[in-house]
């Protein structure tokens, strides 16, 4: 049953099909913090280990409100690798090494890329599909990924 919430279903659409690649976006991010976690190497691992372990929990967090965010809508939330990796805007990037700051300075890349990204629909969400929940959440989003990337900028001072 479609959402009775005074946005049309093709603007319901629209929206919900932005907060798709969003969270195969975020997913992206995850996949690659985890990785960081797993496979961080050097002196400083434990820190960076725990670090990247704060960053990919808080990650999962965003996910799931992304993925509920399209429910509210009344659209299903993408859940495959494949769908994943056709709506995502990032790249699989594979680095070389395993340096905490080969890590971050490709993490600190994703999330800027992706702040961007958000950054560019704030505005169609309120005006061009009259919703300002998903606008505002997106905003949200943005101030959060901000966060996050001055957390990893941080590290390489």
């Amino acid at each position: 049953m479609t959402p009775n919430i005074g946005i049309s279903p093709e603007l319901l659409s629209q929206s919900a099909h932005s907060l798709n690649s969003i969270l195969a976006d975020e997913f992206i991010i995850y996949t690659k913090t985890r990785s960081a976690h797993w496979n961080v190497e050097g002196a400083d691992f434990h820190s960076k280990h725990l670090f990247f372990e704060s960053q990919y929990e808080q990650l999962d967090e965003i996910m799931d409100e992304v993925a509920e965010r399209i429910r509210v809508l009344g659209h299903y939330a993408p859940a495959t690798l494949k769908s994943f990796l056709e709506l995502t805007h990032l790249n699989e990037h594979l680095h070389e090494g395993n340096s905490s700051t080969i890590f971050i300075k490709e993490l600190l890349n994703d999330h800027e890329s992706l702040i961007i990204r958000l950054r560019e629909l704030i505005n169609p969400l309120n005006t061009k599909m009259h919703d300002a929940g998903t606008s505002d959440f997106i905003t949200g989003l943005a101030e959060t990924h901000e966060k996050m990337a001055w957390m990893l900028r941080a590290h390489l001072r």
